[in-house]
């Protein structure tokens, strides 16, 4: 009873860690935002050391993050999922999610090899959502983008020039492409070349179909030509690669939902079964050769998971 106090307590500190750093973080925010404004808005009566930006811990292991090559390739990662968060924030949260999960465990279970697997299974948690909104962001981006095309070409066709014609795409199509298509219009307001803004663009997006895109501007903005006719050809192979697409993931989905049951159904009825007889369970945790069976078990879920995908992932 005392150890179970013990863990509740340091369950709800954690918590309380989360909320706090949460609240730093959007405080530390917000002082910087309203730096980088009172600089360009040129306020002649702050001194220097007034318009020096407040570094918080977060911005300093931020910066300490984006030095390395784990930093870097996790705020693209960031940015492909447009999550505003820093790579510093991100990573704290995935602490604070394993160290959450493990003590959860340690309440329910009291066994710390589970406790162990919760929290790498906690840590992992945020990435996994990170990846789902990539996925989603990406198919949802694909769908806009013959829309989009079709738009430019319409707006190039009526006389507008590229940057006209990508304003009327930023203000009449939806979340993700109008957004994406706002950044480019402000990047090169800001003094970016057309081919710089959409090729950060591709780096955010990393589509495919954006690419075809993305080079067939570029490359007539270099050489000439007709472009409305350049994309209105795109446009078409990018509207029938959606409908193949649309088909292979109706015909897959049972695959898919399989791969789904085969994968979580073992880890649902370990559970059930702790709950009813748990000290029949925890002999499986309390064995060498036990504890062999159960990681040869999470080795063949995950084979069965990654064969599965592949399976089913069929590339167009």
């Amino acid at each position: 009873m005392g150890v179970a106090l013990v863990l509740a307590v340091a369950l709800m500190v954690t918590i309380s860690l989360t909320v706090l750093v949460v609240w730093q973080v959007t405080r530390g925010q917000s002082g910087m935002i309203q730096n980088r404004l009172e600089t360009y808005a040129a306020r002649g009566h702050l001194s220097g050391q007034e318009r020096r930006p407040r570094k918080t811990m977060a911005g300093q292991l931020d910066q300490a993050l984006r030095k390395r090559t784990y930093g870097v390739r996790l705020s693209d990662e960031l940015a492909k999922a447009d999550l505003q968060l820093r790579v510093s924030e991100f990573v704290v949260l995935s602490v604070l999610s394993s160290v959450m999960a493990a003590l959860f465990s340690l309440i329910l279970f009291t066994t710390p090899v589970i406790a162990f697997l919760f929290g790498v299974f906690g840590f992992f948690l945020p990435r996994l959502y990170l990846k789902r909104r990539q996925a989603a962001r990406l198919r949802a981006f694909n769908d806009q983008l013959g829309d989009a095309i079709r738009l430019l070409v319409s707006s190039l066709r009526s006389g507008y020039s590229m940057l006209q014609s990508m304003q009327t795409v930023a203000s009449e199509l939806p979340e993700p492409i109008g957004p994406e298509f706002t950044r480019v219009v402000r990047e090169i307001s800001l003094g970016l070349s057309q081919e710089q803004a959409m090729n950060n663009m591709y780096k955010r997006v990393a589509s495919d179909d954006l690419d075809m895109m993305v080079t067939a501007v570029n490359v007539q903005h270099e050489v000439g030509g007709n472009l409305g006719e350049i994309l209105d050809t795109i446009s078409e192979t990018i509207a029938e690669r959606v409908r193949i697409q649309g088909e292979i993931r109706v015909m897959t989905a049972q695959q898919v939902y399989s791969g789904y049951l085969v994968t979580f159904l073992p880890f649902g009825l370990s559970l059930i079964l702790f709950m009813i007889n748990r000290p029949y369970m925890i002999l499986l945790f309390q064995d060498a050769c036990g504890l062999a069976f159960v990681g040869l078990a999470l080795l063949m879920i995950v084979v069965a998971y990654v064969v599965i995908r592949r399976i089913v992932r069929i590339a167009v």
